[in-house]
């Protein structure tokens, strides 16, 4: 029997980071809630706290059992890429000391699910999660990003969950 699975995506950032709040039952997917953690502080210790703060807050009110977080990627800016890591870390922290198992997922990999091609623009994700979701209304760039990566896990359970019982059975 399948049952209900919670799933919270992240889409971490060190001045914006997005969440996204799915439930998935086998081929169907519902939304539950999304946002965005706009953080205020100056400096980015503050930042950070600001983040693990947020994310701790929707842990506690929505209880996932599985948290999916985009995956760094290295691009131009090297600095750039350390604070995306700092934030991604932070968002990563505060689901610890909650009962759930955490997932990675390369940001192409999200945007293949999502849309079918690992090269989509920002406004196709968009577009696609809407649809996916029943969604009407404005979603804001980070929150459907962070939809993305929830329906990208949401999405890849069914095939994670053969593989590991065909590595069992071969083992």
């Amino acid at each position: 029997m399948v049952s209900t699975i919670r799933i919270l995506g992240i889409d971490p950032g060190s001045r914006v980071t997005g969440y996204g709040i799915v439930d998935s039952l086998g081929a169907k997917t519902r939304y539950v809630a999304s946002g965005c953690i706009r953080t205020r502080s100056a400096d980015m210790a503050g930042r950070l706290e600001e983040i693990f703060a947020g994310i701790a807050d929707v842990m506690g009110a929505h209880a996932p059992a599985e948290v999916a977080v985009e995956q760094v990627f290295m691009a131009r800016n090297a600095d750039a890429a350390l604070k995306l890591g700092h934030a991604r870390a932070a968002a990563i922290c505060a689901s610890f000391g909650y009962d759930c198992s955490l997932y990675e997922y390369a940001a192409r990999a999200v945007k293949q699910a999502v849309v079918g091609r690992g090269g989509a623009d920002k406004a196709q994700v968009q577009h696609m999660v809407r649809a996916l979701l029943g969604l009407r209304g404005e979603l804001a760039m980070d929150e459907s990003d962070a939809l993305a990566v929830a329906l990208c896990h949401a999405h890849s359970r069914p095939l994670a969950g053969k593989l590991r019982k065909l590595a069992g059975a071969a083992s």
